[in-house]
């Protein structure tokens, strides 16, 4: 038996990661010499402008709330809650009582959880002026 033989079990799913693997370089150097065309020589000019888009910055930009970061973790926080509970729900009667009580846990401690966040004052606005 030869090393090249191709009755190896993963041979074609070498041989497609190497196509995959060329075809995916080849498309990422075609793009970077295509890009380089057509982008301006002029790199002074690029190298002297602002870094963001938009009209030249005078002076700070808006303050932006602590609490709005606050508030999008919780609300992150909720949707994984949620993303947890759909498996439950597929299999929620082959787990019978004991799926109930380990869900009933995982959503008071995920209230527990809520009402510290509201107890320490996480869903009250303050304004920044």
């Amino acid at each position: 038996m030869s090393h090249t033989d191709a009755s190896y079990p993963y041979f074609g799913i070498f041989l497609m990661l190497v196509l995959a693997s060329i075809i995916f370089f080849g498309l990422v150097f075609l793009a970077s010499k295509i890009g380089n065309s057509f982008a301006r020589k002029n790199r002074q000019k690029l190298g002297l402008g602002i870094y963001e888009c938009g009209p030249i910055p005078v002076k700070q930009a808006n303050k932006i709330n602590s609490q709005f970061f606050t508030i999008a973790l919780i609300f992150i926080l909720l949707d994984i809650e949620v993303v947890f509970l759909f498996p439950w729900a597929l299999i929620f009667k082959d787990l019978a009582w004991f799926g109930f009580l380990e869900v009933f846990i995982f959503i008071v401690l995920l209230g527990v959880g809520f009402l510290y966040a509201y107890k320490k004052g996480a869903f009250v606005w303050q304004s920044i002026k």
